[in-house]
């Protein structure tokens, strides 16, 4: 016997109760909307923003950090009360086998290599200047900058291929410049002297610098309650835990139905996959190609062999990309330190025990976690974020286009295939789809 599902009426549904959908639906309150329902298949908030506690320690899916002059913290001030201040420093493993500057060193990447090499890395960085113009792909983007024998000895371009799980050939240089807009400017001289030779004098008045903060060491969940607190306030529902079954139009309205309700209503703000949305309108395509992030959970008694927190990995071989450290900014628990470790997995089956023993080895190799490392566990998460392909982009647009035409608002890292790399971005996206100015006073 078929239950009977509860029938709910509203003014606006966003789905999603990531980032994107709880700014959206702050930017709704201020637009006079009274009843809005935010639904997400998750049974939490925060949406790709995800801790694990696991044996006294608790570990994020992924390296989170956030800027106190963020709009979000403008639209959400009860943030503050939760944050936790950090000042972190960021280190990379180089293809030397050794602990340098990130992202690039002139005296790490470039005075330690040697005459013989100056004059290699000189000549590429001469020839991509000139004869690489015409830029395709994120290995056209990093040579053209930095030359192919600096971008090899640096070891960026591994790094590519880890971030995304794929040739840089085949990243899109849209994805190369919104990931990697920090190459140009550090392909500058002048950036990197000043990096190395302080200047004595400056008539510069430096600007306020912002403050970096993490969640609290309890989660995102704590991090996030005041802000479902003030939604709430306002008249947003969250209904968390829903298997979405279908989407259809009912006049100038809406009807969506999920496993326990039919929810009628005016306007839907969508800030999930696009390949999730197009299903409930009925619209099969192949899917939009992702990152799937393998997080590996670790404790730690011993000499790690390096001093930053968030440590990159740019050598040549190993399949992790980033690790931080978050005892670093919570404190040690039992004496041990903890960390979470960040690998792309490219294979069709993901696997914590793989990547944790690649792990183990590749650092092993290379002097890092002399002691007592354990593996306490780690995570799987598709759809950690977009790739930018060759023609992904378009299908990307396409897609939205046939949200649009149906009636469906799309947007944000999902729901806009867009690669959003801090709060302020996706805030700022949110804002600006909506229509916002920022939120009311």
């Amino acid at each position: 016997m078929t239950q009977e599902r509860a029938e709910q009426w509203v003014d606006v549904v966003v789905l999603g109760a990531g980032m994107s959908g709880l700014v959206s639906a702050s930017v709704l309150i201020d637009q006079g909307a009274k009843k809005i329902l935010v639904v997400d298949e998750y049974d939490r908030v925060g949406g790709n923003h995800i801790d694990e506690a696991i044996n006294g320690y608790t570990f994020d899916v992924g390296s989170l950090i956030f800027q106190d002059d963020s709009p979000l913290v403008e639209r959400f001030p009860e943030l503050m009360n939760s944050y936790v201040l950090i000042t972190p420093t960021w280190q990379r493993l180089n293809p030397q086998g050794l602990v340098a500057k990130y992202p690039l060193s002139i005296r790490d990447d470039i005075i330690s290599a040697g005459p013989i090499e100056w004059v290699r890395m000189a000549l590429s960085v001469i020839y991509g200047r000139l004869f690489r113009r015409e830029l395709r792909n994120a290995r056209d983007f990093a040579e053209h900058w930095l030359g192919a024998r600096f971008a090899w000895r640096t070891g960026l371009l591994r790094y590519m291929e880890r971030l995304c799980g794929m040739s840089p050939e085949l990243i899109d240089l849209k994805f190369a410049q919104s990931r990697m807009g920090w190459i140009p400017e550090h392909a500058r001289l002048g950036t990197q002297l000043r990096g190395l030779i302080p200047l004595r004098r400056s008539t510069r008045i430096p600007s306020p610098p912002n403050r970096q903060l993490v969640r609290p060491r309890s989660g995102f969940a704590e991090l996030y309650r005041p802000v479902t607190d003030r939604l709430a306030a306002n008249g947003v529902e969250l209904s968390l835990g829903q298997s979405l079954q279908g989407l259809q139009r009912d006049g100038n309205g809406f009807i969506l139905r999920t496993a326990s309700r039919v929810i009628h209503c005016d306007r839907i703000v969508s800030t999930v996959p696009l390949d999730v949305v197009l299903r409930l309108i009925g619209v099969q395509q192949d899917p939009l190609p992702t990152v799937t992030l393998v997080t590996l959970f670790y404790s730690f008694a011993g000499d790690r062999g390096f001093d930053s927190p968030v440590l990159y990995n740019f050598a040549h071989d190993g399949t992790w990309k980033r690790l931080t450290v978050h005892s670093d900014y919570y404190g040690e628990a039992d004496g041990r330190q903890f960390f979470a470790v960040e690998v792309i997995d490219g294979e069709n089956e993901p696997s914590i025990e793989r990547a944790g023993r690649q792990f183990r080895e590749h650092t092993t190799a290379n002097g890092l976690f002399a002691g007592d490392l354990r593996l306490e566990g780690g995570n799987v998460l598709t759809n950690a974020y977009p790739i930018f392909t060759a023609g992904s982009v378009e299908r990307s647009r396409d897609a939205i286009a046939q949200l649009k035409a149906f009636g469906i608002e799309s947007h944000g890292r999902q729901g806009g295939f867009e690669y959003q790399p801090t709060a302020r971005h996706s805030t700022h996206v949110a804002e600006r789809a909506l229509g916002a100015r920022g939120p009311a006073a």
